[in-house]
């Protein structure tokens, strides 16, 4: 599943993938709020969203170096 979700993001342009990591940075910051005021149920979450932030980074450096 993660190849997967790599492989659409290997089909996303820098400045797509850049809103996506700041989406994906917010949700986190939520999520941590959430975490702090006990009322997170999902914790995984927080995980995975790291992972796809890392992922969208990735991709972006790759871009950067490539171009």
């Amino acid at each position: 599943m993660a190849k997967a979700k790599f492989q659409n993001l290997k089909e996303l342009t820098s400045q797509e993938l850049g809103a996506r990591a700041r989406d994906l940075r917010q949700e986190l910051f939520n999520l941590r709020v959430q975490k702090a005021t006990a009322r997170l149920e999902k914790t995984h979450r927080l995980r995975a969203i790291r992972r796809e932030i890392a992922q969208c980074e990735t991709r972006i450096i790759q871009l950067r170096q490539r171009a």
